[in-house]
């Protein structure tokens, strides 16, 4: 079916965290979040969220850079233009404009679920899930002392989830995962998360790590780096899952070509959008590697997309898709997302588009900045 935008509403809205939340490269106390709102001739919106923080400490992009992107190069692309599906975003906005990842994205995503909404099917069929139901992970911060990190993983095991991911950075390692490692036991399932903390120099500290039985090391080395990842990999028994350093299908190919890595986190607003997620999903299938869908402290539109995405076969592992208690105090969606005891989410698949509704209210009256694209 063909579609044609008429109009794109850019929003700021401002959702304070419950508690902070630590990585080795800083807190995030308040997350800036810009939510993408896609109106076709007919009236029908499509939502999306661009995952950009306010600060380039994960990935070059910004929450100001991608809405600069947005309304300047990539809006004008797609305003009052006929599109052929939603397979045909990504060359479109990808001819010309490099990098932007996070920015193109939230366009991409957003034309996927009003395409899901006019077509009457939920956003997860559209992208060719096959799951009902999804395990949940959880994303732990950096903690001052490892008896309050210890206390946070039991009441996660707890509490259901399938995962528990541990930030690391030197210094905030070996003794905290050891002390978790002996309060949860042997079988826990545990992975750590170092967000480039380390360099090749730190090989001794980063090899103690296989004394732990993690599911994963995830993103060790530099953010950009497939090579020195490649070196580590051969050093290590546990299995490195890279996350920064895949931006495309082509950068996850060098990785099975070098053995940089194991296992790799897909997030769809760092590789450009869904259909550069099923490419990378498709590539690790072929070669037996896992894959999972990580999280960028999302509200609950982007939670949805996740969702979604994370219903696809190879996704085998548990996705950071904790439910909308976790982080806020009250999302801006309808219902909010919720986990069941057994550590899973339930998949909207008999609902159109993401499977939620956006609550309009609350987004009004968080929106600290706006801005309307339109094609007239």
């Amino acid at each position: 079916m063909n579609l044609i935008i008429q109009r794109i509403v850019l929003r700021e809205v401002h959702l304070p965290l419950k508690e902070p939340f630590q990585i080795s490269s800083g807190t995030i106390k308040n997350r800036r979040i810009c939510l993408v709102e896609l109106q076709s001739v007919e009236g029908t919106s499509g939502w999306s969220e661009c995952v950009a923080g306010d600060f380039p400490n994960y990935s070059p992009d910004t929450i100001d850079t991608a809405w600069l992107a947005i309304s300047k190069w990539i809006a004008p692309r797609i305003l009052g233009k006929e599109l052929n599906g939603p397979q045909k975003i990504y060359s479109m906005l990808n001819s010309d404009i490099r990098g932007h990842n996070m920015a193109k994205a939230a366009v991409e995503m957003g034309v996927w679920e009003l395409t899901a909404k006019l077509q009457g099917i939920s956003l997860s069929k559209l992208l060719g899930g096959v799951r009902e139901r999804i395990e949940v992970g959880i994303s732990l911060g950096i903690e001052e002392r490892s008896e309050q990190l210890v206390e946070k993983v039991q009441t996660s095991l707890r509490q259901g989830y399938r995962k528990v991911k541990i930030k690391i950075k030197p210094g905030k390692d070996i003794q905290y995962v050891r002390a978790v490692r002996e309060a949860v036991g042997r079988e826990a399932p545990l992975m750590v998360d170092a967000n480039n903390a380390y360099s090749l120099s730190d090989l001794d500290q980063l090899k103690k790590l296989d004394g732990f039985h993690l599911l994963m090391i995830e993103q060790p080395l530099a953010w950009d780096d497939l090579v020195r990842h490649a070196k580590l990999q051969k050093r290590l028994k546990t299995p490195i899952c890279l996350d920064e350093s895949i931006t495309s299908a082509e950068r996850a190919e060098d990785m099975i070509t070098l053995g940089s890595g194991k296992i790799v986190n897909v997030k769809p607003g760092r590789v450009g959008g869904f259909l550069s997620s099923i490419a990378i999903h498709n590539l690790c299938a072929d070669y037996r590697i896992p894959v999972w869908c990580g999280g960028m402290l999302e509200s609950g539109i982007g939670r949805a997309h996740n969702v979604a995405l994370a219903s696809l076969p190879n996704f085998a592992l548990p996705g950071d898709l904790s439910p909308s208690a976790r982080y806020w105090e009250q999302d801006i969606v309808i219902p909010e997302w919720r986990m069941d005891e057994h550590g899973m989410v339930c998949v909207p698949i008999d609902k159109p588009g993401m499977g939620v509704q956006v609550d309009m209210d609350r987004v009004e009256n968080l929106t600290v900045r706006r801005e309307v694209l339109s094609a007239d």
